[in-house]
């Protein structure tokens, strides 16, 4: 079980930056599906949140895994 909680743990910077990446990705898509679905003022506001969630999540990660590191 430890074998495969390993694969599952973040344990350096470069993995934490892929996994932002990935949730940069997927909510840049997601915005872009909010703008079309919601055109104006609306949809633009849901995909200014999505992208902030992004940064808000990252710092999270990197504070979480320099944390984790004890620096």
């Amino acid at each position: 079980m430890e074998r495969i909680k390993g694969l599952f743990t973040i344990k350096t910077k470069f993995e934490a930056f892929l996994v932002i990446y990935a949730l940069a990705l997927g909510a840049a898509e997601r915005g872009v599906v909010y703008m079309q679905q919601y055109p104006g003022v609306g949809g633009h506001l849901l995909a200014l949140a999505c992208s902030g969630a992004v940064f808000m999540a990252g710092g999270k990660i990197i504070d979480a895994l320099e944390y984790q590191r004890g620096i």
